[in-house]
């Protein structure tokens, strides 16, 4: 990874969020990219879990999410106000939700990039998926995840507008974390970080 690119991107305050459906390799490259950059981490998984005494007295599954959605905006709006750059780690399927964060940029002046996970190998994608540690509110097979995307209905499939995004293959042969995490540091500087042409 470029230590300058490392250097510009540690001088701006910036939102890298995540984006992308269940098992695409999101929490993975999230993890390493905020252990490369020191940003703050926020991950939607660990507050949607701690939701899980509600969900135990059968409060609806879609106003559960839409509570760990607001703690992430809530979390990501103390740490940016403290001067903080963040990484949010959430599936970002819908405009609603990158339009909080666009309000959120408004407000405390950040800048925001989206760096989506799409991995190209559906075999590599649906093993990964099905052989990770099984939780209550994420899809354990690949049927499951086929009917979440679903029921979708498209709407995850949406503009993102003039905010630089990256579209990352998670499962491209002889590429590691490492070199994704290179690569996304890269563009971010390039996108919001730009390196003055030589006198």
């Amino acid at each position: 990874m470029s230590k300058e690119a490392e250097e510009k991107i540690r001088n701006k305050q910036l939102i890298i969020a995540m984006k992308g459906h269940p098992g695409t390799g999101k929490s993975t490259l999230a993890h390493a990219l905020a252990s490369a950059l020191k940003f703050p981490l926020i991950d939607k998984d660990d507050i949607r879990d701690s939701t899980f005494p509600l969900h135990q007295h059968q409060q609806p599954a879609a106003g559960l999410n839409d509570l760990s959605y607001e703690a992430i905006w809530r979390v990501a709006t103390t740490q940016l106000r403290l001067g903080l750059s963040v990484i949010i780690d959430s599936p970002l399927s819908r405009r609603a939700h990158l339009d909080r964060l666009l309000d959120l940029t408004a407000t405390v002046g950040a800048r925001l990039v989206i760096v989506e996970c799409r991995p190209s190998d559906e075999a590599m994608w649906r093993e990964r998926l099905e052989g990770r540690e099984k939780s209550w509110h994420k899809p354990a097979s690949w049927g499951e995840l086929q009917e979440l995307i679903k029921a979708y209905d498209g709407c995850s499939e949406y503009d993102v507008g003039n905010v630089p995004r990256m579209v990352v293959d998670t499962t491209a042969p002889n590429i590691g974390v490492e070199e994704l995490v290179s690569s996304v540091v890269q563009f971010i500087a390039s996108a919001w970080c730009p390196i003055p042409p030589p006198m």
